[in-house]
C-alpha cells in the first residue's frame, strides 16, 4: 500500500472515531416514559357498578354543558337542554313494544389474535329477541368494534358481544355467529389458506327454544 492509500486509510479511521454515537435510552427512562404514555393509564369500564356509571355519566354530561357555554350556546334552552344526554347515549334504546327477531348480518370483523399478534377477519351475524327495548340497528356493529379491536381470541369475542345485548337491552335472548379466517393459521403452523372458524354463543330463549335458533340460523 503506498504512503497516499495509507494517509488517507488513517484519516477516514480518525473520522469514525470521532463521531458521535446515538444515546441509547437508559432503562429508568424508558420506565418513566412508559409511566407518562396515557394508554398504558387507561381504566376499563366493564366492571363498574351502576353507581360508577352513573357517576361518569353525569361528568360527560358536564363536559358536553361546557362545551355549548363555551362556544357561546345556553345549554338550558329549548332545543339544547337535552343534548348533553343525547349525546352520550345518542338515543340508541328505544322502547317500542317490539317481540320479533332482529337481525344484523355479514359485520365485517378485524382484530388481533392474542396468541400469536397476527390478524383475524370475517363477518359476525348478531340478532336478538327484544322484550320490550330496540337498540339503533348501527349499534350493534359498534357493540362488535368495541370487542373487536383488542388483542382477542374469536371465541371470548363472540361470546362478549352476546352477553352485552344481554346486559344492555335485557332481550328475550341473543345469539352470535362469527366466521372468520386467521392468519396464524394460513401463514404459519399448518398453513391452510382455505380454513375458516365458526364459533357461535346463544343466550336466552335462542338457547331454549330449538325452532328459534333454527328459524336464525335459516336466516343467515
Amino acid at each position: 500500500i503506498d504512503d497516499s492509500k495509507a494517509y488517507g486509510l488513517q484519516d477516514a479511521l480518525s473520522t469514525c472515531q470521532n463521531t458521535p454515537t446515538l444515546r441509547q435510552p437508559k432503562i429508568a427512562e424508558c420506565d418513566s416514559m412508559a409511566e407518562k404514555n396515557p394508554i398504558a393509564n387507561i381504566v376499563s369500564h366493564m366492571d363498574e357498578t351502576s353507581e360508577d356509571a352513573d357517576h361518569r355519566l353525569q361528568k360527560m354530561k358536564g363536559a358536553v354543558k361546557t362545551l355549548l357555554e363555551c362556544i357561546g350556546e345556553d345549554p338550558n334552552r329549548e332545543g339544547l337542554i337535552n343534548t348533553p344526554l343525547e349525546d352520550v347515549t345518542n338515543n340508541a334504546i328505544f322502547h317500542e313494544g317490539h317481540n320479533e327477531m332482529v337481525i344484523v348480518k355479514d359485520i365485517e370483523i378485524h382484530s388481533l389474535c392474542e396468541h400469536h399478534l397476527v390478524p383475524f377477519t370475517g363477518k359476525m351475524h348478531i340478532g336478538y329477541i327484544p322484550s320490550g327495548a330496540v337498540i339503533g340497528l348501527s349499534k350493534l356493529p359498534r357493540i362488535a368494534e368495541m370487542f373487536s379491536r383488542r388483542l382477542q381470541i374469536q371465541e371470548r369475542l363472540t361470546e362478549q358481544v352476546a352477553q352485552a345485548l344481554m346486559d344492555i337491552l335485557d332481550p328475550q335472548g341473543t345469539v352470535v355467529v362469527m366466521e372468520s379466517s386467521h392468519l396464524c393459521m394460513v401463514m404459519r403452523g399448518v398453513e391452510k389458506t382455505g380454513s375458516s372458524t365458526v364459533t357461535s354463543c346463544v343466550l336466552g330463549c335462542f338457547k331454549e327454544n330449538y325452532e328459534i335458533r333454527t328459524e336464525f340460523f335459516s336466516l343467515i
